[in-house]
């Protein structure tokens, strides 16, 4: 049975790179400086999150109170922390240092501009990402989603040339856009229906509700948080436009921060607001789910036609995170267990292929996945990852994708839903499809290996390896999705915590 706690560890966690960005403003002239600051601001983060385990592992919830409430005005801004918002929060801090020490070999190596406003907006948007991880309530929760969006923006946005800027306006357009035309209404009945108790705690909120306005509500925060930062169709084309992003903002929109936020704030509608009973009394779930399922198969048959492969990633990560709102759209122990697995597997094996693909381009200039063919002998150690990260990704041995993706088919069958099974299969197939021939071509490239655009072959000759600050990062995440497939007790631990205490 959970207890709340009252602590700051929390507070302290989510500050911990906030302070950092004016630091790194501080020390704009002064790289070195600059980037320690962001590095140790990341480590200092770890160090509260994973102070923060014990407790929650003992059945413990830790609280902390932003701002108080007005009572019958406006809610608290609280936090709680319970074994969901510490699993995002752990898999968000320990990325966010690889994805630092990745960025700067990043940066440094394409001599980028502007890159004091990139690592300071970056330290933002993950004081946001834990903001969200640690929300206490819907009100807190929409704040630091909103938060998310607009510090996000400028790393979207970062080249500022044409395309960056028709991308961050498609950006914002999708992600402001819904979250004002849906999330605003849907909070304001759920704290009507509710007398202003909007907090996480106990049972879910509407719980006990009439049905009358209940489908609507439920409606209204499915394409609040659903389909625009999740990206379930039709709200998807914000991630693949976010891709004039530089590498390292792709990998923090698609594995530590905004899409995780979208599927994370999925789960705590789902059971939050909800309530596993009510939604499935409501049938919205079963739409939910079937929403997610054309997702998942449509996105891998894009996937399929994409030459660029950072869109190729996009479009899979789009189908990817498909796979966690459907799990828990099941309602069933298995898949709300594997969906919350899948937030650290996917995130370790999506990272990982946009650290390969930042690599690539640094060390070779080469985007295209047709003008890859060979490129494998030169670079070992980024393809060699690739090829894990790809594993994870599909849900293969010996990776940790396996044991949530089981999770996810098991809990279907289990759940009475044979069809929902199927598309889990059928998406893996494609992800196979789209993935393996690039690890091939690398390899074991055929005679048109290079070419495109009947361009003469490209030769390979000066191309080695992006710098130890790009390689070492993939290198450890790619390893992890190995590892966490042998030790994923931690994880597994969090995600039966989490549902015991929604069941």
């Amino acid at each position: 049975m959970e207890s709340s706690v009252a602590s700051s560890l929390p507070v302290w966690a989510c500050l911990a790179s906030l302070l950092a960005a004016p630091l790194i403003v501080i020390f704009r002239r002064e790289p070195f400086l600059r980037e320690m600051s962001t590095l140790v601001a990341g480590l200092v983060k770890l160090g509260f999150v994973l102070a923060i385990l014990p407790p929650v592992l003992d059945g413990k919830v830790l609280t902390a109170t932003l701002v108080p409430a007005m009572e019958g005005i406006v809610p608290p801004i609280e936090f709680r922390v319970d074994a969901l918002g510490a699993t995002f929060a752990l898999v968000a801090s320990f990325l966010w240092i690889l994805t630092s020490i990745y960025g700067i070999g990043y940066m440094r190596g394409l001599k980028e501009h502007a890159q004091t406003r990139f690592f300071a907006f970056f330290a933002i948007s993950l004081s946001a990402t834990l903001g969200v991880a640690f929300a206490g309530n819907l009100l807190t929760l929409y704040l630091f989603y909103e938060m998310l969006s607009l510090s996000t923006w400028p790393l979207v946005t970062h080249h500022q040339d044409k395309e960056a800027r028709s991308g961050g306006r498609t950006y914002l357009t999708y992600l402001l856009g819904t979250s004002i035309a849906f999330a605003i209404p849907a909070i304001l009945f759920t704290f009507v229906e509710t007398n202003g108790d909007l907090s996480f705690a106990g049972p879910a909120m509407l719980a006990e509700s009439d049905l009358g306005f209940l489908p609507a509500a439920a409606l209204l925060l499915a394409f609040a948080f659903g389909f625009s930062k999740a990206g379930l169709m039709p709200f998807h084309s914000w991630l693949p436009g976010a891709m004039v992003a530089p590498t390292p903002v792709s990998a923090l929109l698609h594995a530590v921060a905004v899409v995780k936020v979208g599927v994370f704030c999925v789960i705590r509608v789902v059971t939050g607001v909800f309530g596993l009973d009510l939604l499935e009394r409501l049938g919205a779930n079963i739409v939910l789910a079937w929403v997610a399922a054309f997702t998942m198969v449509v996105s891998s048959l894009i996937a399929l036609s994409q030459d660029s492969l950072k869109r190729r990633l996009a479009f899979s990560t789009v189908g990817q995170l498909s796979y966690i709102v459907l799990g828990v759209s099941l309602l069933h122990e298995l898949a709300v267990e594997g969906a919350v697995l899948h937030i650290a597997a996917h995130a370790v094996a999506k990272i990982t292929l946009f650290f390969c693909a930042g690599a690539i381009f640094v060390a070779s200039g080469k985007k295209y996945i047709s003008q890859m063919g060979g490129l494998g002998k030169r670079m070992p150690f980024t393809f060699a990852a690739f090829f894990l990260g790809t594993l994870g990704t599909m849900g293969l041995p010996p990776s940790i994708g396996l044991i949530s993706k089981f999770h996810l088919v098991l809990g279907a069958a289990e759940a009475g839903q044979i069809a929902l099974m199927v598309a889990f299969l059928i998406s893996t197939l494609l992800n196979a499809a789209y993935f393996l021939p690039i690890s091939y071509q690398a390899f074991f490239p055929t005679r048109a290996a290079g070419k495109q655009n009947d361009e003469e072959p490209f030769s390979w000759d000066r191309v080695a390896e992006a710098p130890i600050a790009c390689v070492l990062p993939l290198t450890i995440t790619a390893l992890l999705t190995v590892g966490l497939f042998f030790a994923p007790g931690l994880f597994l631990e969090l995600a039966g915590l989490f549902f015991d205490s929604v069941k």
